[in-house]
C-alpha cells in the first residue's frame, strides 16, 4: 500500500495538549480572581496542635478563624494591589489575590473552646490545646444481694491515650 492512514494520534499532539494545559493552569493560577490557598504547617506535641498559616499582605481584620462541630476554618481576603494605566503595564503577575478558605477536621481530645490565634509578620498561628481523653473504666459486678456494692474502678495507671494524626481537609 502506498498510502496508509492511522487513527492513533501522533505523540506531538499529546505533547502540545499538555503544554497548553500547563499554560492554562499557570494563567488561571496567577489571575487576581483565581482561588488560592495559603500554605499551612501543622505540628503537634503533648500539649497542643498548632497551625502556622502564611498570609503575607493580609491584614488581621481581613482574617476569620472559626470552630464548629470539630471543623476549624480559616478564611480571609487578600486585596489586589495592581494598578494599571497611566503608562504602567504588568508583564508578570505571580502573587495571589482574592478570597481564601482552609478547613481542618479536629481530632477527638482537643478543647475547641480554648483555641487561640495570633497574627504577626504575615503568619497566622492557631493553637488548639489538647484535653485528657476519657479513660475506659472497669465496672465491678455485685454479688446479687441487692446491696449497692458495685464499684467503679479506673482502667490502669492513668496513662493518657492521645490522637497522633490531624486529618486535613481542603476546600
Amino acid at each position: 500500500m502506498l498510502f496508509e492512514t492511522s487513527l492513533t494520534p501522533l505523540p506531538v499532539f499529546g505533547l502540545r495538549r499538555e503544554v497548553n494545559r500547563l499554560f492554562d493552569d499557570a494563567i488561571n493560577r496567577t489571575t487576581p480572581t483565581a482561588a488560592w490557598a495559603p500554605p499551612v504547617d501543622v505540628r503537634e506535641d503533648n500539649r497542643e496542635i498548632a497551625l502556622s498559616i502564611e498570609i503575607p499582605g493580609v491584614k488581621a481584620d481581613d482574617v476569620e478563624v472559626t470552630s464548629d462541630n470539630g471543623m476549624l476554618t480559616v478564611r480571609g481576603h487578600k486585596a489586589a494591589e495592581r494598578t494599571e494605566g497611566a503608562g504602567t503595564e504588568y508583564h508578570l503577575v505571580e502573587r495571589s489575590y482574592g478570597a481564601f478558605t482552609r478547613s481542618f477536621r479536629l481530632p477527638k481530645g482537643v478543647d475547641d473552646s480554648k483555641i487561640t490565634a495570633n497574627f504577626a509578620n504575615g503568619v497566622l498561628e492557631v493553637h488548639v490545646p489538647k484535653t485528657a481523653l476519657p479513660q475506659p473504666r472497669k465496672i465491678a459486678i455485685g454479688n446479687g444481694d441487692g446491696a449497692a456494692n458495685a464499684q467503679v474502678q479506673g482502667a490502669g495507671s492513668g496513662a493518657k491515650s492521645q490522637q497522633k494524626s490531624v486529618p486535613v481537609e481542603h476546600k
